[in-house]
């Protein structure tokens, strides 16, 4: 039960009403969204932070027993996965052709030559230029 009159109860929950506002911006930013590169910044900038904050909430309340170490073994795990995930749907995204919004105006991978790396020989890149 919580103690409303605790002050780590108090951290606790407004850590846990934190995450739960991050977790739902980042879904209405999936659903939002125009392209699947904005979805991705939605899904791994906000739910990431979201669950942070989520499970950090969890380790105070509870401390440091069986329950706190799951959560900061949670915490590590999706510190881990979320961005290198995002990273490889991102570049696979791009690679396999999926267009960018119509007013998206910075491509990182096309600067870099990934769509000319990527296409096959003498096909032309994405955008129709030749490599």
């Amino acid at each position: 039960m919580i103690d409303l009159g605790s002050p780590r109860d108090l951290a606790a929950l407004a850590l846990l009403a934190l995450g739960v506002t991050f977790d739902l911006l980042g879904c209405l930013g999936l659903v939002r969204l125009p392209d699947v590169y904005n979805r991705l910044q939605a899904g791994t900038k906000c739910v990431t932070l979201g669950t942070f904050l989520l499970l950090l909430g969890v380790v105070v309340r509870f401390g440091f027993d069986a329950m706190g170490w799951k959560a900061l073994l949670c915490i590590w795990f999706v510190a881990m996965t979320s961005p290198t995930a995002a990273h490889a749907i991102a570049r696979g995204a791009h690679r396999s052709g999926v267009p960018l919004a119509p007013g998206s105006v910075l491509d990182r991978y096309r600067e870099d030559g990934e769509a000319r790396a990527a296409s096959p020989i003498g096909a032309p890149a994405r955008g129709g230029e030749t490599p």
